[in-house]
């Protein structure tokens, strides 16, 4: 089925009737929905973390809970024509659960039928139950159920149909949704869906408002306690949520297919390798300068013909500027403080950045104020993923181990080891010599620990970056 590229006002010839549009737009105040909902957490308490029901003593409630939410499912399916194949399997693969004894579920056949990237249309939603976790939210396979609604602006059409083509990058806002996504979790991944075997994957989503919301909340309190004054292109974000979630998506549709491209020495997505974490940092972090960098020469480009831009053209020219700052606010003042100190690679990037920012003179820390040379600052964001880049190219030729020596030099070449670091003083000839895991097991928790600028920063944004978890685009 071809990809749809409609702005909003084409909805009604892809989902059907406008009475069948206007009622997905208020399912969320529905009873159908209300009692899915609300069997769906019920049934979460009565789960094992693989999302089996082991105790036979709870199964009639279970199965109570199981008929609420596939009634309800049936009830919805009229609002949702475009996932009507994937709502009639989801119905079958929960009667297969219940006829099964409740066992650990699977999901496979509604998995494969689901395939929102053949709707991406402003405005079109969808309703998703599955089993699964919520990355960065539960490890417990429980059922969830999310009402969204996918972001898909006409400048966005325009620049996935152009040089930056991702057929499986689906954006998302959430609309309503159970206690797995109470939680930091913004992606919606088919690989964490309880399933049998793993298909081929069509699709990764990931939720834009929930990006926008807390990248708004976060930076405004960072920029007011280090006394930043912000351009005003970019303090128009924190006023303006629309704008906001529009600037994720054109990040993230160059990040994510960033993972696919350029010169990789290994498996672009790192699956099931046991690496030190430092370089799944500097894949990370090489993806957003990726996306830094196109979006200079985006800016660039159409700066130099205004005169003759279509409205599409306008738009993307504007979120080109605006995505350079969402990658550097966002990279130094949440990802480097979130989460804990256990090789926390996304924290470990937003150091790396700020480090490398400060140590070329266009960030300025001086009398407590923080401050940029924004004129210079795009050409030293790119040296540094210039710099990532060149690490890649050369480790074509190089072996595992001298790859990871290599990051680890790039690493410490702008941030401080830890000074208890075995790598930092030299892996003994025994660890060098021997297999792979010895190297990783070497690498501290928190090999890079928190400068005193960070520690101080913590300390007064930890309540912020808290308040964010569970937000949605309306808070």
């Amino acid at each position: 089925m071809p990809i749809s590229h409609a702005p909003t006002g084409a909805i009604q010839a892809v989902v059907g009737e406008p009475e069948v549009v206007e009622d997905a737009r208020v399912v969320e105040h529905s009873a159908a929905w209300l009692s899915l909902k609300e069997a769906a957490t019920a049934l979460q308490s009565l789960q094992a973390q693989d999302g089996s029901i082991p105790d036979a003593a709870i199964h009639p409630g279970a199965r109570e809970h199981v008929a609420t939410i596939t009634t309800a499912i049936e009830a919805l399916r009229p609002r949702f024509p475009h996932d009507d194949e994937y709502l009639l399997a989801a119905v079958r693969d929960f009667q297969r659960w219940v006829d099964g004894g409740f066992g650990v579920p699977d999901f496979f056949e509604s998995l494969v039928a689901f395939q929102p990237q053949r709707h991406r249309v402003d405005g079109i939603r969808h309703l998703v139950v599955f089993p699964m976790y919520t990355q960065n939210g539960s490890r417990n396979r429980f059922v969830e159920a999310l009402l969204v609604e996918v972001i898909w602006p006409e400048f966005i059409a325009q620049l996935e149909a152009g040089d930056y083509g991702n057929k499986l990058f689906v954006s998302l806002r959430l609309v309503d949704f159970t206690p797995g996504y109470d939680t930091n979790s913004a992606v919606l991944f088919p690989e964490t869906v309880a399933m049998r075997e793993i298909p081929t994957f069509t699709w990764g989503a990931i939720f834009q408002d929930r990006e926008a919301a807390r990248y708004r909340r976060v930076v405004r309190a960072a920029a007011e306690i280090t006394k930043l004054d912000l351009p005003d292109d970019a303090a128009r974000m924190l006023d303006d949520q629309a704008l906001t979630e529009q600037t994720f998506v054109m990040w993230d549709i160059i990040h994510d297919r960033t993972h696919m491209r350029g010169d990789l020495p290994f498996d672009p997505f790192m699956i099931k390798q046991r690496m030190p974490y430092f370089l799944y940092s500097l894949e990370e972090l090489r993806c957003d300068l990726t996306a830094f960098r196109e979006c200079v020469a985006i800016e660039r480009r159409l700066a130099a013909r205004t005169d003759d831009l279509d409205d599409a053209e306008r738009e993307m020219l504007q979120h080109a500027k605006l995505v350079q700052y969402a990658v550097i606010f966002d990279r130094i003042f949440r990802f480097a403080i979130t989460g804990s100190r256990v090789r926390n690679y996304d924290g470990l990037g937003g150091q790396l950045l700020f480090a490398w920012l400060h140590q070329r003179n266009v960030l300025h820390w001086t009398d407590t104020s923080l401050a940029f040379d924004w004129d210079d600052v795009p050409a030293a964001v790119v040296a540094l993923g210039d710099a990532i880049d060149d690490l890649y190219w050369r480790s074509i030729d190089r072996p595992k181990s001298a790859h990871w020596l290599a990051a680890y030099d790039l690493v410490r070449g702008a941030l401080t080891p830890h000074p208890a670091s075995a790598w930092a003083r030299g892996l003994s000839d025994e660890v060098l010599a021997g297999p792979m895991k010895g190297y990783t097991d070497a690498v501290l928790d928190d090999e890079f620990p928190l400068s005193m600028f960070y520690e101080a920063l913590d300390k007064k944004m930890r309540p912020v970056i808290e308040s964010t978890e569970g937000i949605r685009g309306t808070d």
